[in-house]
This record gives C-alpha cells, sequence and structure tokens, in this order.
C-alpha cells in the first residue's frame, strides 16, 4: 500500500496560495461560461489565465497523456470530458469544469457546476442535490475520524434522494504530485477505512447520476459517460485535515460566508 503523504504547516501553507488561485480561475470563468461558448474557449481561458496572470502551472496539461488544462462535462458526461471546438453550450445544459493547478511545487484541484440558461428543474435539482452531498462528505473530514466517514455521508444523502453514486472514481490525496494516497471513496461505511490525520490533503468530488451507477468510457479514451445517459453531476474540492476538523484549500469567493458565522 502506498503511505499517505502528511504535509507540514508550510506544506499546507503552499497548497493553499495553490487553492486560492484557483478559486481565482473560476471567478474569472465565472461571467464567460454561457450559452455560445465553446468547451475549447473555456479551456484556452483558463489557460491563458493560469500562465499569464497567475504565473503558476496548469496541472493537467500533459499529465497521462492529457492535451488540454481542464475536463469539461456536459450533461451525461460523468467525468474527462475534452473540450471541443464544435461542442458549443446550449440553454438547458449542465455542465462540470475540472481544473488542476500547481504553484510552488503544490497542486489543488477543484470542479463546478454550471447550469446554461434554462435548466430543467430535475437537472437543477441534481447539480444542487451533488453539491449538498459534497458538503455533508466535508463535514465528515476531521481528525480520528475516517475514510469511511465521507463515503457513508455522501452515499447516504445520495441515495435518500434518488440518485447513484458513481463507484469507479473517487477523490485522491493530492500535493506535489497530482494523485496520491488515499484514495477517497463515495460510498462505504461509517467507522470504516483509514483513520484521518492531520497533515492529509485529499480531494473529495462525488459524481451523482439521475438513474444507474454504470458508466463507459468513449472511444476517445477519455471521455467517461453514463451508460443509461442520463444526467451526471459532480463537484470537487481539495482538503486539509487540521487538527481541529477540516480546511477546504480551494474555496471559492461565494462559498466564504459558510465560514463567517
Amino acid at each position: 500500500m502506498t503511505p499517505v503523504v502528511l504535509k507540514t504547516p508550510d506544506e499546507i501553507s503552499l497548497q493553499r496560495e495553490a487553492g486560492r488561485l484557483l478559486a481565482q480561475v473560476f471567478a474569472m470563468l465565472d461571467g464567460k461560461i454561457a450559452e455560445g461558448i465553446s468547451t475549447l474557449q473555456i479551456n484556452d481561458l483558463a489557460e491563458r489565465y493560469i500562465v499569464d496572470e497567475l504565473h503558476a502551472r496548469p496541472a493537467s496539461k500533459g499529465q497521462y497523456g492529457f492535451a488540454y488544462v481542464l475536463n469539461t462535462s456536459v450533461n451525461d458526461v460523468v467525468c474527462h470530458g475534452v473540450p471541443s471546438a464544435v461542442q458549443l453550450l446550449r440553454s438547458g445544459d449542465i455542465i462540470n469544469v475540472d481544473i488542476t493547478l500547481e504553484k510552488h511545487g503544490f497542486i489543488a484541484d477543484s470542479s463546478k457546476m454550471y447550469c446554461i440558461g434554462s435548466v430543467k428543474p430535475d437537472a437543477k435539482a441534481l447539480v444542487y442535490d451533488c453539491y449538498q452531498a459534497l458538503w455533508l462528505g466535508i463535514n465528515a473530514v476531521k481528525p480520528g475520524g475516517r475514510l469511511g466517514d465521507i463515503g457513508f455521508a455522501i452515499e447516504q444523502f445520495a441515495r435518500r434522494k434518488g440518485y447513484s453514486v458513481v463507484r469507479e472514481y473517487c477523490g485522491h490525496g493530492i500535493g506535489r504530485e497530482m494523485h496520491e494516497a488515499p484514495q477517497v471513496l463515495h460510498y462505504g461505511t461509517a467507522g470504516s477505512g483509514m483513520i484521518l490525520k492531520p497533515g492529509m490533503v485529499f480531494t473529495i468530488e462525488p459524481m451523482l447520476n439521475q438513474g444507474s451507477h454504470k458508466v463507459k468510457t468513449k472511444k476517445d479514451g477519455w471521455t467517461v459517460v453514463t451508460r443509461d445517459k442520463k444526467l451526471s453531476a459532480q463537484w470537487e474540492h481539495t482538503v486539509a485535515v487540521t487538527t481541529t476538523g477540516f480546511e477546504v484549500l480551494t474555496l471559492r469567493s461565494e462559498e466564504q460566508a459558510l465560514f463567517n458565522e
């Protein structure tokens, strides 16, 4: 089993800076992701901003041979959607934009859903409920807790809402490398799995489907879609385990109010 790399306070400080910059990328994209834009244009906007404005590195580009700086997963695409010049966003679409950023040797990873134009109520509900599932998972993080607590919180909520949880893909440790130990499943049993310790940093990124949890990969070798062609949603944050609970390293400005109580 690959050992978990516990980060020092100084290393978490560097990773926090990467997360802060990544949140700025989403803030920049918020006003631009709209009906008519191509998914490749989203990619190019993000790349220019990360490189030219933030003086950082888009960590996904070149990783495992991937040619782009982000994933754009539209409607029934579960994850790893490939940006395209011919894929234009249309009213009614839901899209997940998944971005990684490296600064000072440390990587942050986050994704956000966008609803384009007039979106059907059931699609909006899926997007909202998946976001709630993410935060239920995050709120299960505390020192002395277990990895299984995270998956249990997500899965129980998803089932109550009538969704399935994708099982083939999971969260992961992150730091100097994009994918480190441990794997963070989005389903499971409370009180099971690895004990959480301060200094652990990992992503939580639940993928919820309207229909079956079963997925397949398209011929491009990247794009993962639902087998039944029903909608899928995903949200993601990079989270550090602290001595008292957790810190979301990729927290966006619109989420700051959650912690200003």
